[in-house]
């Protein structure tokens, strides 16, 4: 059965009726990170399969921070590609979602209790940013790096956004008391120069990419229209990439004119497929917006064996009973 074990949930579900659908994976959710452009070409970046989630690029790009599951830990590296060097942050130290600060100093993510800093080369232990038994989750920083925006999931609330103001001394950062700020659902990330915030939202049924200015003026604008999550911005300010649930990426371009973003239609960037590890990041754009650094699926014997598949149990809640009663006996 597959997990997500840095959010810590099995891939299973129940209905009423008593019927269990759960999903499984091939391979056991091996995955590499490599290149690839918008040909469907790819190039590994030379590290060995296992479990990754949360890929994110460096500001200059020359670095990979991802985090790497074994057994019940997920901990958080920093990847040097072009020199093949890896640096742990963390020791078994459950984490999750990292976030560079612009000038590629800090590595931000959350973990048990709260949020977290640690400076990119690892040389000091991360210090605590935030405290709270919500589940709170580092979202992006603003493009001055003064506020790092984040998400807290409240049981039986809605997910709150938020910023929190950010400083650093010596090697160390500093933060200051949370502020709410932003209207959004998921992955909420600034524009390059700060006028805009995009995320994606289930509010019409599924999952759909859009734009807010900021600050927020109260309306916003849809760029996906086949369902889209984790907005990613081009740094050229005139493409807004995200990937759809069948894991393809998409781009829209936009123009701005006066207060208004105005979107075209999107389109596909590249018809490969990128591994499935649900909803977290297993992407990540390179800052000359040319290709991705992405997960691929492990090649590992039949191809069959390492696709995704869902299987459904029926009159589960039976079998339960049926057991139980068994070992009453």
């Amino acid at each position: 059965m597959a997990a997500d074990i840095p959010r810590g949930f099995a891939q299973v579900d129940f209905s009423a009726a008593g019927i269990c659908a759960l999903r499984t994976t091939g391979g056991q959710g091996l995955s590499t990170p490599q290149w690839l452009d918008s040909a469907g070409n790819t190039e590994p970046l030379g590290l060995e399969a296992a479990r990754y989630h949360y890929l994110r690029l460096s500001p200059d790009g020359t670095r990979l921070a991802y985090v790497s599951t074994q057994g019940s830990n997920s901990d958080l590296f920093i990847y040097d590609w072009q020199r093949g060097i890896k640096t742990r942050l963390t020791n078994g130290l459950v984490t999750r979602s990292p976030v560079w600060s612009p000038d590629g100093r800090f590595v931000v993510f959350a973990g048990a209790g709260g949020i977290f800093a640690a400076p990119a080369d690892g040389g000091a232990t991360p210090a605590q940013l935030t405290r709270s038994n919500n589940l709170q989750v580092p979202e992006a920083f603003s493009p001055d790096g003064r506020g790092l925006v984040y998400s807290e999931r409240i049981a039986g609330a809605k997910a709150e956004t938020r910023i929190l103001p950010v400083d650093s001394v010596g090697r160390q950062m500093r933060a200051g008391e949370p502020r709410p700020s932003l209207e959004a659902s998921d992955h909420p990330i600034f524009s390059p120069d700060g006028r805009w915030f995009a995320y994606s939202n289930a509010q019409g049924g599924r999952l759909e990419v859009y734009v807010r200015a900021f600050p927020d003026k109260g309306t916003q604008v849809q760029v996906s229209n086949a369902g889209g999550l984790l907005p990613i911005w081009s740094r050229n300010g005139h493409e807004l990439f995200y990937r759809t649930e069948d894991q393809r990426i998409m781009v829209a371009s936009y123009t701005i004119k006066g207060d208004s973003f105005i979107p075209e239609r999107p389109r596909q960037w590249t018809g490969k497929r990128i591994a499935n590890i649900g909803s977290n990041w297993n992407l990540d754009l390179a800052p000359d917006g040319k290709r991705f650094v992405v997960l691929m699926p492990a090649e590992a014997g039949d191809a069959r064996e390492n696709q995704s598949h869902v299987t459904l149990v029926m009159n589960f809640f039976d079998e339960v009973r049926r057991r139980v009663s068994g070992l009453a006996k």
